[in-house]
């Protein structure tokens, strides 16, 4: 006999419901890598995905320079004992080389970075000199290394060196070492096109006048934000109506132009959720159900079109809900089309300052408040009520207190993971 019962968000009985973990495996498993390029300046590649290996053409520093403000010398021509003069005949300065030819018993004052003249191979700083009053000349002590405060040539990036693999996200930092050697521009992979819209017939538009059960979309607010901060084509569907007909062709709309598509709300068994049967109907759902709270109800597939396939989170329509499920399965997903790398999630051990009551079954994402006490102890709180729908717990809070499937009810002074909202790094 099969057993037709419905599962709610606080059931054990979760026969096609998936693990956290086996869910991401599908993921990744079904969608794939974006593999358009454009060419783009290099101020306009900021935290855009490189498409192609970056090698060094040339060395740097070029060319052997000083490390320090100082004088340089021959090591050869160090003092073994006591101390030595010397006769300081020019000035290097950085981009301003000195064409003196380095004798015996002579100096060339020389500025960081500045090339060592002809003949010479050690820079001493000027801190470590006796400057005569004409400052003609420099004393030093026999406390000296030759080759000391100089840079060589290709001591920071060789010549042909593989700088940057394909699929590295560029920093600020990355974009400087780039100029250094001259590069202008950059071959990186288009931005992921998503588009999403919000479901609900009791949904209105901020600015609107609310009539008796009518709230203000919040998520289509939250879901900009947090696709904002990722940097990808944006395309705002606004609210559709609950009917079959109108989730269809929204789905099919967004499908066209954006390589995944999100929806929040229709996820669950209501009378009015139309998701997941119009997910069937255009293409292939993956999955339906997560063992997790909240967020049970997150749906995924891929939506068959005149492009090939894009690939459709569904998720639920409480606030919170819809954040923790972009979080932990959205923005990887999207970072693993942008970049072909798959997201690491980085936690850390904390105590908990809080009993919570948990049940075997699900992994939960509570919300909480973490911080570092003088003794070094890194301490963690909730947020205080952990409703999917209180969108204030993640408002103040800086972590989710990750509590395993197979957990039970943690104790106050009890360790737990907290996976810190910016712990996440890819592979």
């Amino acid at each position: 006999m099969t057993d037709t019962r419905e599962t709610s968000c606080a059931s054990d009985f979760e026969t096609d419901a998936l693990s956290v973990d086996d869910a991401r495996i599908k993921i990744y498993d079904e969608i794939k890598p974006i593999t358009g390029t454009e060419k783009l300046s290099l101020r306009k590649c900021l935290q855009r995905f490189l498409a192609e290996d970056i090698s060094s053409p040339i060395n740097v520093p070029s060319h052997i320079n000083s490390a320090m403000d100082g004088y340089a010398i021959a090591g050869k021509d160090l003092p073994s004992d006591g101390e030595k003069s010397y006769h300081v005949i020019g000035t290097s300065f950085a981009g301003t080389p000195s064409d003196k030819i380095y004798q015996t018993g002579q100096a060339v004052r020389i500025m960081t970075g500045g090339v060592l003249p002809k003949g010479t191979d050690t820079v001493i700083m000027q801190e470590m000199v006796e400057l005569s009053a004409d400052k003609s000349s420099i004393t030093i002590q026999a406390e000296h290394q030759q080759g000391q405060n100089v840079r060589l040539p290709g001591e920071d990036i060789a010549k042909d060196h593989l700088l940057f693999s394909a699929g590295r996200k560029f920093s600020a930092a990355d974009l400087g070492i780039l100029a250094s050697l001259g590069i202008c521009e950059c071959r990186v992979y288009r931005k992921p096109r998503v588009a999403f819209f919000s479901t609900g017939d009791e949904l209105r538009s901020v600015g609107d006048i609310l009539e008796k059960g009518q709230i203000y979309d919040s998520n289509r607010y939250t879901l900009f934000a947090m696709l904002k901060q990722i940097d990808v084509e944006i395309l705002d569907m606004g609210v559709v109506r609950d009917t079959p007909d109108a989730i269809k062709e929204a789905m099919i709309e967004a499908s066209e132009m954006a390589d995944i598509v999100i929806t929040s709300g229709g996820v669950s068994v209501g009378e009015a959720d139309y998701i997941k049967p119009t997910l069937n109907d255009l293409g292939t759902t993956i999955f339906k159900k997560i063992r997790m709270k909240p967020g049970r109800p997150l749906t995924f597939g891929r939506i068959n079109n005149t492009r090939g396939q894009s690939w459709l989170f569904g998720l639920p329509g409480n606030p919170v809900a819809v954040m923790i499920t972009f979080l932990q399965f959205v923005q990887p997903a999207i970072q693993y089309i942008s970049s072909g790398k798959k997201t690491t999630f980085f936690t850390i051990k904390a105590t908990t300052q809080d009993k919570v009551y948990k049940r075997p079954g699900r992994t939960e994402f509570q919300r909480g408040i973490f911080k570092q006490k003088e003794n070094g102890e890194i301490v963690v709180k909730r947020t205080g009520r952990q409703g999917s729908g209180i969108l204030t717990s993640m408002s103040i809070a800086n972590c989710f207190i990750l509590l395993a499937e197979d957990s039970a009810s943690i104790e106050e002074g009890d360790t737990v993971e907290i996976l810190p909202f910016s712990g996440s790094i890819s592979s």
